[in-house]
Parts: structure tokens; sequence; C-alpha cells
């Protein structure tokens, strides 16, 4: 075929020179590797034992059940207790203590008397994670002990209304399932665009692509055999991936494994063809370096990794519509979690193909113009 002319002696030169250039080898796999068992391990938004302090200046049964209560949430853990609200907002205010618990004198007393009694939380705010939780919690508690002291003064055994959720696809909410998928998105973007653009980049200041692309190639298979072995690298390293997702995080996979490998497929050769896109823009491998950062960078923040898209603005959430990874993250956590048939992501994969595709393209009419 004369559009792919060239297209077999390239590829087996591209492989020969991925296989040899052991600092690219190291580059897709080592830090993939390393934000995978990071992210996992320490990205979690239940946040457990939060230091709180305490002052108790009732002193009684009722006083010390509610500190139980606090601490039975396995939210707070009591550091200490304090003997003024001074000395708690000292250390709330020095950062040894997320949250002040801050119990008057008449809390029994009140209660007996069947009055409203006040107890007072001070919150930590410079944390917005923390601190909602936190403010959740204290008032979660607050209203649990009230509804067990009208439970016994009006002597009813059971509430007028329950309610019974229940949590589908992750019931045990652990942190892991939702992030370790969207972690492979971030990590296979690294290792994909950076060392294609890397790799070319290098090319052409040893003047090697240059020569190549003078050469009576074509420019369809010139450009499709530099892609093949970063291809198939990069999936190799997604199944390493899936693999530490499945047996060393304890994920399951509950979707089809050829869904799921079929869109790694459509991603990967998405974020090559924008790597090679990068490569005809950049100068210098430093260039190449920023670029790929300046790509990274919104993938994390407004793919939906770590934040819900629906959240953000409409012209960040505008900017995630252009996004290749807002379509992968949303694939795995549909197919790994939820188990999710092509019938009801396929359109997801449709515009993964188009921006690869579009990106291919960019990238060959690009490397002719050079030339031109």
């Amino acid at each position: 075929m004369s559009f792919l002319r060239g297209f077999r002696a390239i590829l087996f030169k591209e492989f020969l020179v991925v296989f040899r250039d052991r600092g690219t080898l190291f580059f897709m796999f080592f830090p993939p590797l390393l934000q995978i068992i990071a992210f996992g391990f320490a990205l979690d938004n239940d946040v457990k034992h939060m230091a709180l302090v305490v002052f108790n200046e009732d002193r009684t049964i009722e006083s010390r059940q509610l500190v139980d209560a606090f601490v039975n949430t396995q939210t707070f853990r009591v550091i200490r207790e304090v003997h003024s609200r001074v000395e708690m907002e000292a250390e709330v205010r020095r950062g040894r203590a997320y949250a002040g618990l801050q119990i008057p004198p008449e809390y029994t007393r009140e209660l007996r008397a069947g009055r409203r009694a006040t107890v007072q939380v001070l919150i930590d705010g410079s944390n917005s994670t923390t601190a909602l939780q936190a403010l959740n919690t204290a008032l979660g508690v607050g209203l649990r002990r009230s509804v067990e002291l009208l439970l016994g003064e009006t002597g009813r055994r059971e509430l007028p209304v329950e309610v019974r959720p229940q949590v589908l696809y992750n019931p045990a909410m652990r942190a892991p399932n939702f992030f370790v998928p969207g972690v492979i998105g971030t990590a296979l973007q690294i290792a994909t665009v950076f060392a294609v653009a890397m790799a070319i980049v290098r090319e052409r200041e040893r003047g090697t692509l240059e020569n190549l692309l003078v050469s009576p190639l074509s420019r369809w298979g010139l450009m499709l055999g530099k892609l093949v072995p970063y291809l198939c690298t990069s999936m190799t390293m997604a199944l390493f991936l899936f693999t530490i997702l499945r047996w060393v995080f304890g994920v399951p996979i509950r979707g089809s494994l050829v869904l799921l490998f079929a869109a790694a497929l459509f991603y990967i050769f998405a974020l090559a063809c924008l790597g090679l896109l990068v490569s005809t823009r950049a100068k210098s491998q430093n260039e190449a370096m920023q670029m790929s950062m300046s790509i990274m960078l919104p993938s994390i923040f407004f793919s939906g990794f770590i934040f819900p898209r629906e959240t953000l603005p409409a012209f960040f959430y505008g900017i995630s519509t252009l996004l290749p990874a807002t379509y992968f993250i949303e694939l795995m956590r549909a197919i790994i979690l939820r188990g999710a048939t092509l019938a009801e992501f396929w359109r997801h994969l449709l515009i993964l193909a188009t921006m690869g595709a579009v990106f291919f393209v960019l990238c060959a009419l690009r490397f002719k113009k050079k030339l031109a």
C-alpha cells in the first residue's frame, strides 16, 4: 500500500531504538508505577482519628459519654484535656488539634431539667476537607444524642422514620476503588505523552529525524511506524497497572476485560499522537517537557480524577471535554466498578478514537509542512 510505504522498515527500526533506550523505558515504567502506588495508598477523603482537645467543665457521666460519642465515630481522637477556652483555642491555632470540644458546667443540669444543653465545637477551617468532615461528624453526634434522649423521654423504642441506604458498586466506600482507576489514566498519560514527545525531539536534535523525513517514505507510514512501538510499550504498562489494581489494591473488575483493553488502546493511541503533536511544536527537550506538563496539569484537575466535573465552572468544564483523560477515567470507573457494557459507553470510545485520528492527521500534516 503506497500510503504506508516504508512502515515495516520504520517499525523495525523504532522497536530497536525503544528497546535500546533504557532511559525512555525507565521513564515510561517507573514514574507511573510510583504514582499508582503513592496515590493508591495516600489518597483518601475519609479522614480518621483527627486530633481533638477537650475542655470539659462539667465532668459528669453524661459529659464523658458525649466525649466518648465523638471518639466512637473514629473521626476524632482525644489528644489532651485543657483547662480553659484560651488554651483550647491556642491548641487549634498552633495546628496541634483539628478541633476543640467545650462542654459547659451546666451541661448535665440543663439535660436533666429538660432544657436545651449547648456545647461548643471549634474546627480548624484552614483545611476544608478535614473541616467539612469534622463539622458533619460533630453535627451527627449532636443529632444522634438528641434523638436518644427524646426517645427516652417519650418512651418510644423506634424512630418514626427509618432510612435504609444501599451503596452500589463500592459498598465499603473504599477510596482505592475510586482513585486507582483514575490514577491509571494520569499515569498512562505521563508514560506516553512525555516519552513520545521527548524521544522525537531528541531525534530531531541529533539530526536523525530529518534524514527520515526527506527519505522516500510515506508520511503516514513514517508516523505510524514511529507510534506503534510506544503504543505497544504503553499497552504493556497498562496491563501491568491493571494487574496492580486488581491484586495489590483488591479492586474488583466487574466489566469486560476486552472492553477495558479496547478503551486503553484507543486512549493510548490518542496520547501517543498527542505526544507526537507536541514534538512538532517543541524545539528542545525542555520545551517538550514544559508543553507536556501544560497538558498534564489540566488532566489532573479538570478530568474528574479528584474533583467531580459537575462542580467545575462552565469555562473549565468546557476544557475538560477536550481532554482524552476525561473520557478514559469515566470509562475506567464505569467498566471496573459498575460493570458497564459497550452499549452504555460506546460514545466515550468513539470520542477517544476520533481524538486519536484527528491528532494523527495533524501530526502527519505538520511534519510535511516542516519540510516544505
